[in-house]
């Protein structure tokens, strides 16, 4: 069966169909005439008692010191853009931008986490050892694991 063959099956087609004798001239399917090609970003809700709530999520709640880590993680990723790219450097991004992401979701960032960015810190030191926000993020991760 093709489409045309299940288009003029269901009112589709323009010639006459079920959806031609509800009045829908090209019309729509036995249901009706509702055509949706696509939506984006947006919500669409059909038929009759419908309740739709579309908004942004918001964000966690997040603890000050929490706060003080996404900054400063926030700016020196900005930072390494301009750094000498390296291995240590690429990881060192990498886990940055996977901490801010966990840090806007939950609100927090997990031990493990805290630990890697020491880790990768230390790694790249060489790299960032003169930049003012790499500094901020030894300090605001210190801080969160005690020590």
């Amino acid at each position: 069966m093709t489409a045309a063959e299940t288009d003029d099956e269901n009112g589709a087609g323009g010639t006459g169909g079920p959806g031609a004798a509800h009045g829908g001239g090209g019309g729509g399917r036995k249901f009706g005439d509702i055509r949706i090609g696509s939506v984006r970003g947006g919500a669409v809700g059909i038929g009759d008692h419908n309740y739709i709530v579309n908004g942004r999520r918001q964000e966690v709640p997040c603890d000050p010191a929490y706060e003080e880590l996404f900054e400063a993680v926030r700016q020196l990723a900005t930072d390494l853009e301009r750094v000498v790219p390296s291995p240590e450097v690429s990881a060192l991004s990498e886990e940055l931008a996977d901490a801010q992401d966990e840090i806007q979701r939950t609100g927090r960032a997990g031990v493990g986490r805290l630990a890697r960015m020491r880790a990768l810190l230390q790694d790249a030191s060489t790299s960032i050892g003169m930049l003012a926000s790499g500094v901020a993020v030894g300090q605001a991760v210190g801080a969160l694991l005690g020590g």
